[in-house]
């Protein structure tokens, strides 16, 4: 068997592949997202393992037995946790949609053009270079006391490999920090400066794929590869080489394999190495089914029967429309000073009405975001993530694109393809099963 481990915004999936590549169980383990003051997410390491450890307990008996072969880890890309020596955490860890280092980009503004363009992602807030340079200018007793400042996945995979070097990241999170010089795919001198942080501090780079160590699973020495992150690891487990794929969760990602790296000054899309030896460009949404979520909230409609209550209401919703930006964006679709909420609404509104706004206005953001990285080959999209379980969902989502949609029904593509990065990093060449119906095509 093969395990693959995805540390989630908001939860912890973890996937067993069998030798044929079919799924033999899952399980997933929820957490919540702190946010001790307004614009700040955070979550303790701690909360992450024993998710894991929950998760792997009730994992295990579906396994009959059978031998673990390796352990492979998917992450939410760009936080930050500083560690000491033992990988142990200094504190909780700054999560992608913090916004509390939004002054700290002024820093990365100031860079020369030629090093600023040499980044060739937008200038965020969330990413791991301004949380540092926010630390290093209000925490520099955590900063002084850190042996190095990892991502997610890291720091999760450090307290599973008790004495092995914990210094340790890949180029898909890597590259994902601004910190990462992509035009010449390593660290950033100017931008590490412009954080205001030792070179110490930044990991040491090694393949996705790689074995970091041993951990113990059901009484028994796992090995564990690097990792990657989350949407890299979505793309390997859908096969993704061509078109678009989109991932729908807590945010929604449009990625598109096949980019070249370029300098480039602050663009509206992200350009990121993925687990092996390739680029993709991605155009992010922090507001995907976290807004449904908030939407079910304020409706006092129980999560799960949002999207059925959703699909009640016509096409259109008798003229609501949502907009999804709760929290602000990165720019491209909305700023980070945008808000979400609905316009539109008339004495005839009805709550069904208020649902399939939501439903439409995620999707037309994901159709905006499709935009932003230019033509994309043929065929039908290809669609992953818990939120297009709905057939409502699909067919809005092909609507909004004018393009066929194609759901591959993996509770976590990203958990998946880290089992397949476990498969590779032991020896054992797995190829998921991609089973998924007919497209849905978009209505005239």
């Amino acid at each position: 068997m093969l395990l693959g481990a995805d540390l989630g915004t908001s939860g912890l999936k973890l996937v067993a592949l069998g030798e044929d590549g079919g799924t033999v169980a899952e399980t997933e383990a929820g957490y919540a997202v702190d946010s001790p003051r307004e614009g700040w997410a955070e979550c303790a390491v701690g909360t992450w393992r024993a998710a894991f450890d929950d998760a792997l307990a009730r994992l295990l008996p579906a396994l009959g037995g059978r031998p673990v072969a390796g352990l492979g880890l998917s992450g939410q890309m760009h936080g930050t946790v500083l560690v000491d020596d033992a990988g142990a955490a200094l504190a909780p860890a700054v999560l992608w949609p913090d916004r509390r280092a939004a002054a700290e980009v002024a820093r990365w503004r100031a860079l020369p053009a030629a090093d600023r363009a040499a980044l060739a992602n937008p200038l965020v807030p969330g990413m791991t270079g301004p949380v540092l340079a926010w630390l290093a200018a209000h925490r520099p007793d955590l900063v002084d006391r850190a042996a190095a400042a990892l991502l997610p996945k890291d720091a999760f995979r450090a307290t599973l490999l008790p004495g092995a070097d914990p210094r340790v990241t890949d180029r898909s999170d890597a590259s994902a920090t601004l910190l990462w010089d992509v035009v010449a795919d390593g660290w950033s001198g100017a931008a590490r400066a412009a954080a205001g942080v030792p070179a110490e501090l930044l990991p040491a780079v090694r393949p996705s794929a790689e074995v970091a160590g041993t951990a113990v699973v059901g009484g028994a020495e796992v090995p564990v590869v690097v990792g990657g992150g989350d949407t890299p690891l979505a793309l390997l487990a859908a096969g993704t080489t061509g078109g678009l794929q989109v991932n729908l969760g807590t945010g929604a990602q449009v990625l598109r394999p096949g980019w070249t790296p370029a300098p480039a000054d602050d663009p509206p899309v992200h350009g990121y190495a993925d687990a092996a030896d390739g680029w993709y460009a991605m155009a992010a949404l922090q507001n995907g089914g976290s807004a449904w979520t908030w939407v079910a909230g304020v409706l006092g409609v129980p999560s799960g029967e949002l999207l059925e209550l959703a699909a009640t209401s016509p096409p259109g919703a008798g003229g609501a429309v949502f907009r999804p930006f709760l929290t602000g964006e990165r720019g491209g679709v909305a700023g980070p000073d945008d808000r979400g909420g609905w316009s539109g609404l008339g004495a005839g509104t009805t709550r069904a009405d208020l649902a399939r706004a939501a439903v439409e206005g995620v999707m037309s953001a994901v159709a905006a975001a499709a935009g932003l990285l230019g033509e994309a080959p043929g065929g039908p999209v290809v669609l992953t993530g818990g939120g297009g379980r709905s057939r409502l969902v699909r067919q809005v989502l092909a609507d909004s694109l004018g393009r066929p949609v194609a759901y591959l029904p993996l509770r976590s593509a990203s958990a998946v393809g880290a089992a397949v990065l476990a498969g590779r990093g032991v020896g054992l060449a797995v190829e998921p099963r991609r089973v998924s119906g007919p497209p849905v095509p978009p209505r005239a």
